[in-house]
């Protein structure tokens, strides 16, 4: 028995809480038996996925008898390498083929915080431009907040305050108005997707009190909270008991009410001028009042970083009028 030996299993869980990186706790599984079972008892879990979940690029090719030969070919040889071959890396296998989440994550049993972060954002806009946006979700979309622009400058006269600058002509604001909902449909999409790809991670795991999910490129998260969980899990037992199929590859966006607030030409303290800056913050259409629409705001941008470009620029969209439209379930 050495000194490590003689650490309680709670102060050794403790330290693995810390580590949080999911690929490191299933290195640490191979340490030892003690390891073994201790890492999995880590509830505090960072998921970072290396590439993108779904049907393969040989999943779609039209399958052949020559093709299906050579396949089965292939991996007879393949099974045989290992034999060769120094032991493959217990993490790696993560990354070896597309797994959802809850495969990943299954011998992990005691999850309460847990962040994933996908490969890259899903939004697909012209150059220039850029959409950030964070959504709540329980059964369904609770609210969303999206901020994004044309282009960013860099305006040699930095101000004190933000400052508005240009005036739209009315076939301008019409042109802009479009450009604006389509950012915030494919935000929308985005973030229902990423719901939906947590549906059996949030099942298994009833203990689970916060789930963030990110993507490495900063464009956007979902957040669900216990009692968010909690909504989502009993209404998916209630369309299991009816037995209805799930027939789409994300959650059902309801009838939204959209908060919009934009300015042509935006000029902020640091001196970058933003091109079409645009906030709108989304929540279900039964949500009649708009009282909360700057806390959510603030909530999801200024308060992460009051001085950032983000933040900067919500505080000043938040001045500007607000124009409401309706938006029917898609």
């Amino acid at each position: 028995m050495d000194a490590f030996d003689a650490i309680p299993d709670p102060v050794v869980v403790d330290i693995l809480n810390k580590v949080c990186d999911v690929k490191t706790l299933i290195r640490c599984r191979s340490v030892s038996k003690r390891f073994h079972s201790l890492a999995t008892q880590s509830d505090s879990l960072l998921l970072q996925l290396d590439q993108i979940l779904g049907v393969t690029e040989s999943d779609s090719e039209i399958d052949s008898p020559f093709a299906s030969f050579f396949r089965s070919l292939f991996k007879s040889i393949h099974g045989l390498l290992p034999i060769f071959s120094r032991p493959a890396d217990p993490a790696e296998i993560l990354t070896r083929s597309p797994k959802t989440p809850a495969q990943i994550l299954s011998r992990f049993e005691r999850i309460r915080n847990l962040e994933v972060e996908l490969y890259g954002g899903d939004v697909k806009l012209e150059k220039g431009a850029a959409v950030k946006w964070k959504a709540e979700f329980g059964e369904t979309l609770k609210s969303c907040v999206i901020v994004a622009f044309r282009s960013a400058t860099v305006n040699t006269s930095a101000t004190e305050s933000p400052v508005d600058g240009g005036v739209e002509s009315d076939s301008e604001f019409v042109c802009g108005l479009k450009t604006r909902v389509v950012w915030t449909i494919s935000a929308l999409m985005a973030a229902s997707t990423r719901h939906y790809l947590m549906r059996d991670l949030v099942k298994e795991h009833r203990e689970m009190e916060n789930l963030t999910v990110r993507d490495r490129d900063g464009e956007g998260t979902v957040v669900m909270d216990a009692a968010g969980m909690k909504e989502y899990r009993e209404t998916e037992a209630l369309v299991e008991e009816k037995g209805v199929e799930r027939v789409k590859e994300r959650t059902v966006v309801p009838s939204v009410r959209m908060s919009m607030r934009h300015a042509p030409s935006l000029i902020l303290k640091s001196g970058i001028c933003l091109e079409a800056a645009t906030l709108v913050v989304v929540r279900p259409s039964g949500v009649t009042s708009d009282d909360g629409d700057a806390e959510l705001a603030m909530e999801a941008f200024a308060r992460d970083g009051g001085d950032c470009m983000y933040g900067e620029a919500v505080t000043a969209l938040l001045k500007r009028r607000r124009n409401v439209l309706e938006m029917n379930s898609f």
